[in-house]
Formats: C-alpha cells, sequence, structure tokens
C-alpha cells in the first residue's frame, strides 16, 4: 500500500503542480475575501506537490546512486 501512495504523490506532484499552483495563487489573488478553508485548501496543495517531489528526488537519487556504482 505504501509504493502505492509514494506512487499516487509523485504522479500528482509531477501532472498537478501547475493547476495546483493556479488554483491555490491566483484563484485566492483574484478573490477579494480569503476564506479560511480555500487557504487550507492551498497549503495542502502545495505540501501534497512538495512531498511528491522530495520522494521522487530522493528515488532518482537512489537510483542514479546504483547506476553509478
Amino acid at each position: 500500500m505504501w509504493n502505492f501512495v509514494r506512487f499516487l504523490l509523485i504522479w500528482i506532484s509531477q501532472n498537478l503542480a501547475i493547476p495546483f499552483w493556479v488554483v491555490g495563487h491566483i484563484h485566492l489573488s483574484i478573490h477579494s475575501f480569503h476564506d479560511l478553508i480555500e487557504i487550507i485548501s492551498s497549503l495542502g496543495m502545495n505540501v501534497i506537490v512538495a512531498v511528491g517531489f522530495y520522494l521522487d528526488y530522493k528515488n532518482d537519487r537512489t537510483r542514479n546512486t546504483k547506476k553509478k556504482n
């Protein structure tokens, strides 16, 4: 199950980073109201992308290190 969650987080971070950025930043800057739910959603999306990028970086570093040896 953990492998699927890792794969899902990496996939989301690679494929949905720009849509999350648009929803999280541009949408919040266009509206004059800043609802707490929107701010928490934006932070949550950014955390998902950050965790996915970190997991992908860690996975890539492991693969590249094994190739050199």
